[in-house]
């Protein structure tokens, strides 16, 4: 575990531009409030909720007062609600330096999103994947000016030990469940997702920083649609939360250290703080990462989500 406390080590940011999806509260919002004490030029909001971001903001000023935060209204589990927001913050900005791939939902019931995917891999994954997509040009922009230091941070779990037998059911993605899964098999399938196409973007764009980290058993309000989902979860997951469980602050610190410490290596899955593990065998496959990064092109590769 690597010693690591934002105040002092996170270097100047002066004239860094950041998006942080989910940045209205938990991980996102507390990543955030770390960042802008740093002097970045602008923190944007990713959130689904415009009064819920706009009061996330308004707390981190008042911590702050002269922190510069924009909110970027988006609903991950909507593709034209994503391109609608990518597009709004390419009117306005000419560089990204971070992008932290923070927001996510947790074993919720079998459902699609509005594009008719199964709900949290549209959103953990494919909704991640187009904003990183349409964003990418101007980050490898970003990385050819003097200086620069372009990272994408994207929160996985060691949950991606537990996806299906095969990792991911390729055939079954438009379904609202896959043969032989749970609720919390699919949420493996999506952190598995996320940790493959971390890597894939980091071998595709070496400029780039890229990383797939986890930031531990942290006490957020992700576990609450599990405990609706299962019985034993509501039974469990306080008692587990009680004892194991950080807290937000702490959480924090494994993205906050990917996003912005020297040591971080492109392309690797960490544990906290700074704990280089090589992850899962299926993590680590470079036909999976292939075949998921090909996937993805297909699904997103209509002129509707082109900018």
């Amino acid at each position: 575990m690597v010693s690591f406390t934002p105040a002092t080590h996170i270097p100047d940011l002066s004239g860094k531009v950041i998006l942080i999806t989910g940045g209205n509260t938990g991980l996102g919002k507390e990543a955030a409030l770390r960042l802008a004490k740093h002097n970045p030029a602008n923190i944007f909001i990713g959130t689904r909720s415009k009064a819920k971001g706009e009061a996330a903001i308004a707390e981190i000023v008042a911590e702050i007062p002269n922190a510069k935060l924009t909110i970027l209204q988006m609903d991950l589990a909507s593709l034209s609600s994503v391109h609608t927001a990518a597009k709004e913050f390419l009117s306005c900005n000419s560089r990204l330096d971070i992008l932290m791939n923070n927001a996510g939902i947790m074993a919720v019931p079998p459902q699609l999103t509005a594009d008719g995917y199964e709900i949290q891999f549209g959103t953990n994954h494919l909704g991640h994947a187009l904003l990183t997509k349409l964003l990418l040009p101007t980050m490898l922009k970003t990385a050819q000016q003097p200086g620069s230091d372009v990272r994408i941070i994207t929160l996985s779990s060691n949950s991606h030990n537990r996806p299906p037998a095969e990792g991911i059911q390729f055939d079954h993605l438009r379904s609202a469940a896959g043969p032989n899964t749970t609720a919390l098999t699919r949420y493996g399938q999506t952190k598995l997702a996320n940790v493959l196409h971390a890597r894939e973007l980091a071998r595709r764009y070496p400029s780039i920083t890229t990383v797939a980290i986890h930031p531990g058993m942290v006490n957020t309000g992700l576990t609450t649609t599990m405990e609706k989902s299962f019985l034993l979860a509501k039974i469990l997951a306080p008692i587990i939360g009680f004892f194991m469980a950080v807290g937000i602050e702490e959480g924090a610190l494994n993205q906050l250290w990917g996003a912005t410490s020297a040591n971080v290596v492109s392309g690797e899955f960490y544990e906290p703080v700074g704990k280089n593990t090589s992850g899962s065998k299926l993590s680590r496959d470079e036909a999976l990462a292939l075949k998921l990064w090909q996937w993805t092109e297909y699904e997103l590769n209509k002129p509707e989500y082109k900018l």
